[in-house]
């Protein structure tokens, strides 16, 4: 459904309106500005600010933030009715803590990589990999430390008609960690038979079947896993990484460097010198990669100007709290065996309270920290929440309470 039309619209509202003049007009970054508003016109306040900012001429997109992961899908999805789906992007997180032995699903970081990929290269002559608008992302994703230069990946890319040579296809799938089996059944695989490549991208419903004759793309059709039928033919195989943690070169001689530091962490660390993927390699990013020096957070990789919106900052707030508490405490406790056994190792005495290896860097930062990074970018922050302090306490005690008017800033009863 589309509701473009209802933009301006609600532009006669007289605060909607200040705050798109707010956003049009830039103001001192350090300035924070917080709108009140029920939750159904959060998408309006997303949707005017990002308007704005392209109507002034400098193209800033929005970052909105929420509290949740379900929250930011129904954000978008009610975005894609007032703005051009292609111009809006969820920024999924991690369904794994920073530390937790377990890695992220390849179809969440192929989700990840394009917004990162779009932000950095966006293609112009595609809507689908062009400049993004609005980015919403849920508080975890923006708390969370990633790797630098994601979006500097490079995907695999084949057209109908272009050149490439298959080895060389086969071994960039094998570096952007794509494992290679017999048949494809599952998103992050490939298999090569002859002139025929199978590739099952993390961001794609159905796998690609590319057909080479000598060094050309011949063709491209997408088929069902279940019986390996033919469904329809493609203009293009975009295939990104399924870790953003690359099994490079430096990486692997990290990883044998450190498998000799730490024997108690040898059987991971092994593999990994080795080549070889291994489950939640990715906590260990912060010490294969030199510590923070490595990583960025989401803000660093949107573009000047970006205005971030934080929708509910009071459930963003205790939502951050929580994250932050549980990362520290799964940190602490996971690793106690692994440090225990580095004492043994080690032949000393200690009982294994201390982390092996310093791995804080790659923790949740702090809603504080987030918005003092967002400060020295020079990104205006702004909160849309449901209530709003001072018109309460300005109401005298004698003064009946009357349901005020659904507009931004002015307090609104959402009941």
């Amino acid at each position: 459904m589309k509701l473009a039309g209802l933009l301006p619209a609600v532009l006669a509202d007289p605060a909607l309106t200040r705050a798109r003049d707010l956003a049009r007009a830039g103001g001192p970054p350090a300035d924070g500005l917080d709108l009140t508003a029920p939750a159904a016109l959060r998408p309006f306040a997303v949707a005017l600010v990002a308007a704005a900012t392209e109507a002034g001429g400098a193209a800033r997109p929005v970052l909105a933030v929420t509290a949740t992961s379900r929250e930011a899908d129904d954000l978008a999805e009610a975005l894609a009715a007032l703005l051009p789906p292609e111009l809006v992007a969820v920024y999924p997180a991690w369904e794994t803590l920073p530390h937790e032995r377990l890695s992220p699903r390849s179809d969440t970081v192929g989700r990840r990589l394009g917004v990162l990929r779009r932000l950095a290269h966006p293609d112009a002559g595609d809507p689908q990999r062009g400049p993004v608008r609005v980015v919403v992302a849920p508080v975890r994703s923006v708390l969370q430390p990633q790797l630098k230069g994601l979006g500097d990946l490079e995907p695999v890319e084949l057209r109908p008609g272009a050149e490439a040579e298959l080895d060389a296809v086969v071994r960039r799938l094998a570096d952007l960690a794509y494992a290679r089996v017999a048949l494809v059944t599952k998103r992050g695989e490939f298999a090569g038979r002859g002139g025929i490549l199978d590739v099952f991208p993390p961001t794609e419903e159905h796998p690609s079947r590319v057909e080479f004759w000598g060094d050309e793309v011949e063709e491209i059709r997408t088929f069902a896993v279940a019986d390996q039928r033919t469904i329809d033919t493609v203009d293009r195989l975009w295939a990104p990484p399924c870790r953003e943690l690359l099994l490079t070169p430096q990486v692997r001689r990290r990883a044998a460097e450190l498998a000799t530091e730490h024997p108690a962490l040898a059987e991971i660390l092994d593999k990994l010198a080795e080549g070889i993927p291994v489950e939640g390699m990715e906590s260990l990013a912060p010490a294969l990669l030199a510590g923070s020096d490595s990583l960025e957070l989401l803000l660093d990789c949107m573009p000047p100007g970006t205005h971030v919106l934080l929708c509910d900052p009071e459930r963003i707030r205790t939502r951050a709290h929580d994250l932050v508490r549980t990362s520290a405490e799964f940190l602490e406790a996971s690793w106690a065996s692994a440090a225990t056994a580095q004492a043994a190792a080690d032949g000393s005495l200690g009982l294994g309270g201390q982390t092996p290896i310093d791995l804080d860097a790659a923790a949740f930062r702090g809603l504080g920290e987030v918005r003092t990074r967002s400060a020295l970018l020079g990104l205006p922050w702004w909160s849309v929440s449901p209530f709003g302090l001072a018109e309460v306490e300005a109401r005298r005690s004698d003064e009946p309470w009357r349901d005020p008017e659904p507009a931004v800033v002015v307090t609104a009863d959402e009941g």
